[in-house]
């Protein structure tokens, strides 16, 4: 198992966020450089990376926002008053670190910062057949009812799926409880 070490997402981490992305995903959800680094320059950002000897190994894009809110494919992070999301924009691990429980620890490190933030919820958008996935961490489906969300939604392609977990009293290193703004 490597001993990784966790910090900031830094513009000095693009080469190496855009090839664990290339070696995650297909071309159609690729996000390019230029649209990270504008997302490191937002205040709302609190994205991190993992790294193993010097080299990104998996990183979580994430940023505050409000619940309901969906940040389109290649979208800016925008700062908004009042945030009660943690918005979980994308989480990519390198193959030859899967099992060893990076992802995990990208969770339970963003959802101690949330809890520190005191944000209630947290969201994302789930892709090429990760709800299963999603849903063991606690989230759920949740259906968007604004024109504007949908579109963004559907930049994802076919079968994205807005998914939501409320954080609340949960202490941050438990999974998300059921309940969430789409729920009563």
């Amino acid at each position: 198992m490597s001993r990784w070490s966790a910090r900031a997402l830094r513009l000095e981490d693009l080469a190496g966020l855009a090839a664990v992305q290339r070696a995650c995903y297909g071309s159609e959800l690729l996000e390019s450089a230029d649209v990270f680094a504008k997302r490191i320059a937002s205040d709302a950002n609190c994205s991190l990376v993992l790294e193993v000897e010097g080299r990104v190994c998996a990183y979580l894009a994430a940023y505050h926002s409000r619940a309901k809110k969906v940040t389109p494919l290649h979208g800016d992070f925008d700062a908004i008053s009042e945030p009660d999301t943690l918005y979980l924009h994308d989480m990519a691990v390198l193959s030859e670190y899967a099992g060893q429980g990076l992802a995990r620890a990208l969770l339970k490190l963003m959802r101690q910062r949330a809890s520190e933030s005191r944000l209630r919820y947290s969201g994302l958008v789930s892709v090429q057949g990760s709800e299963a996935y999603w849903k063991r961490q606690g989230y759920a489906p949740c259906e968007l009812k604004n024109p504007a969300e949908q579109r963004n939604l559907a930049s994802y392609g076919e079968g994205a799926v807005y998914m939501v977990c409320e954080l609340g009293p949960v202490h941050p290193s438990q999974d998300c409880t059921t309940r969430s703004p789409c729920v009563g």
